[in-house]
C-alpha cells in the first residue's frame, strides 16, 4: 500500500525530496479516513439494526443496555482497533509516526474498555435497583470502588503502552508509594468503610428521611455514594454530606416512625391558673348533656357520693368535700376526644398530661399519634385537634393563656 501511495504521488508531481513525507502524509488520511467510515457504518447501521431487535424483545434489561449506551462504546473500538491493524500497511513499520499513531490507538482502547466496563456496572446496578428486595446492600459504592479500580488499571496499562514497558515493572514500583496512595485515596476509604457498616448496621438507605442538622440537611436520602450521600432537602436543594459522617456523628432517621404505623403529636396548651376553679351542681349537670363526658361524670359523681358518706358530718362543709375542677373535666374530655378520634392511632400511647405550672400558664399536654403519617395530612390532623380544643376551652369556663396584645391594651384604656 505505501509503495501505491508513492506511486500516485509521483504521477501527480510530488517532488523526491518530499515524497517520503507525502506518502505518510496520505497513509495517515487515509487510515483515518477508513476509521471514520468504519465507525459511521457501525454507529449508523448495524447500531440501530441492534436498538430495533432489542426493542422487539419482551425483555426490559436488554434495554438497559441502550439507554447505558453499552453498545455505542463497544462500537468506538472498531475504528481504534482497524487504526492498529492497517498501521504497519499504511505506514513503515519502524517508523516514528506508526509508533506514535499505534501507541495512541492502544491507550484509546484501553480507556474506551473501561468505559464499557462502567457502562456494564451501571447496567448491574440499574437492574438491582428495579429488582432487589432490600435496600441495604451497598451496591452503589461497592461499583463506584470497581470503576476506581478499573480507571486505575487502564491508567497503569497506558503508561505501560506509552513507555513501552511491562505493567508488572510498574506495579513493583507503587510498593514505595502506597503512604501517598493512602493520603492520596484516604477519603475514599474511608468511605468505603463507612458504606460497609452503614449496609451491614442498616442505618441509613435511599428514599430514608434523615436529619443532620451540622450540615443543614433534612430530607430524603437519594443516593449512598462511596465518597458521598445525596440528601434532597424538602425546599428541594440537595445537601451532599460525606458518607463517613454517618458513622463518625450522629443523624436522626426516620424510617421506624413510617414503618410503625403512626406519628407522634406532642403540643401543649396554656390554661391560665385564674380561670381554674370548682364546678357548681349545676355546672355538672349541664355538662353531662355531653357524651364524651357522660361515663367520666358517671364514675366521679359515684366517687364523691362515696367520700361524703366517709366523711359523715363533715361533709356539710364544701372544703372537706371532693369536687369536679373544671381543668380536671377538661382534661377528661380531651382524653375521651382523642380516643373517639377517627385519626389517632389507638394502639400507641394516647394521653393528656398536666405539666408543671409556668409564668405563662398551666400547660396541658397532649401525646399522642397519628394515624397518618404523611406529612400534609399530620398536620392537618393535628390542626384539627387543636382547633377544637382551643375553641371547646370556654365551655368548661377555662381561658387559653396568652400575653395581652395591643387590641387587650386599647380595650382597657377605653
Amino acid at each position: 500500500m505505501q509503495q501505491w501511495i508513492s506511486e500516485q504521488l509521483i504521477l501527480l508531481g510530488l517532488p523526491n525530496q518530499y515524497l517520503e513525507l507525502g506518502t505518510s502524509v496520505a497513509g495517515i488520511v487515509l487510515l483515518l479516513l477508513l476509521a471514520s467510515a468504519s465507525h459511521y457504518l457501525v454507529k449508523h447501521r448495524l447500531l440501530v439494526l441492534v436498538q430495533k431487535l432489542v426493542q422487539r424483545t419482551k425483555n426490559t434489561w436488554d434495554d438497559l443496555f441502550v439507554t447505558h449506551q453499552v453498545f455505542t462504546k463497544i462500537s468506538l473500538l472498531v475504528p481504534f482497533f482497524l487504526i492498529i491493524a492497517l498501521t504497519p500497511i499504511f505506514l513503515p513499520e519502524e517508523s516514528l509516526k506508526a509508533t506514535i499513531l499505534v501507541a495512541i490507538a492502544r491507550v484509546a482502547v484501553i480507556f474506551q474498555i473501561a468505559r464499557v466496563l462502567s457502562a456494564l456496572l451501571d447496567v448491574v446496578k440499574a437492574i438491582y435497583q428495579a429488582k432487589a428486595k432490600t435496600r441495604y446492600m451497598p451496591l452503589n459504592a461497592t461499583i463506584q470502588l470497581i470503576k476506581l479500580a478499573i480507571y486505575l488499571v487502564a491508567t497503569i496499562l497506558s503508561v505501560a503502552v506509552i513507555i513501552d514497558r511491562s505493567p508488572i515493572f510498574l506495579l513493583s514500583g507503587l510498593g514505595a508509594l502506597t503512604a501517598v496512595l493512602l493520603l492520596i485515596f484516604q477519603d475514599t476509604i474511608k468511605g468505603l468503610v463507612a458504606s460497609i457498616q452503614i449496609a451491614a448496621n442498616k442505618m441509613v438507605a435511599p428514599g430514608d428521611w434523615v436529619e443532620l442538622p451540622q450540615y443543614g440537611a433534612n430530607g430524603d436520602v437519594l443516593e449512598i455514594g462511596l465518597n458521598t450521600v445525596k440528601i434532597q432537602n424538602f425546599d428541594r436543594t440537595v445537601t451532599t454530606v460525606p458518607t463517613y459522617a454517618l458513622i463518625s456523628g450522629s443523624f436522626k432517621n426516620w424510617r421506624d416512625m413510617f414503618n410503625s404505623g403512626g406519628r407522634r403529636i406532642k403540643r401543649a396548651i396554656y390554661i391560665d391558673a385564674a380561670s381554674v376553679r370548682f364546678y357548681q351542681a349545676e355546672e355538672v349537670k349541664e355538662l353531662t348533656s355531653i357524651s364524651l363526658l357522660a361515663d367520666y361524670l358517671a364514675q366521679k359523681q359515684t366517687e364523691l357520693a362515696q367520700n361524703q358518706q366517709q366523711l359523715g358530718s363533715a361533709a356539710t362543709d364544701k372544703r372537706n368535700q371532693r369536687q369536679l375542677t373544671n381543668i380536671g373535666t377538661f382534661r377528661a374530655y380531651i382524653t375521651a376526644y382523642l380516643q373517639s378520634h377517627p385519626k389517632v392511632h389507638q394502639q400507641m400511647t394516647c394521653m393528656v398530661r398536666q405539666l408543671a405550672p409556668t409564668a405563662t400558664g398551666i400547660p396541658l399536654e397532649l401525646y399522642l399519634f397519628s394515624s397518618d403519617q404523611d406529612w400534609v395530612n399530620y398536620e392537618g390532623i393535628q390542626a384539627d385537634i387543636f382547633d377544637h380544643i382551643y375553641a371547646i376551652a370556654p365551655e368548661f369556663g377555662l381561658r387559653i393563656f396568652q400575653h395581652p396584645t395591643g387590641h387587650d391594651w386599647q380595650r382597657f384604656s377605653n
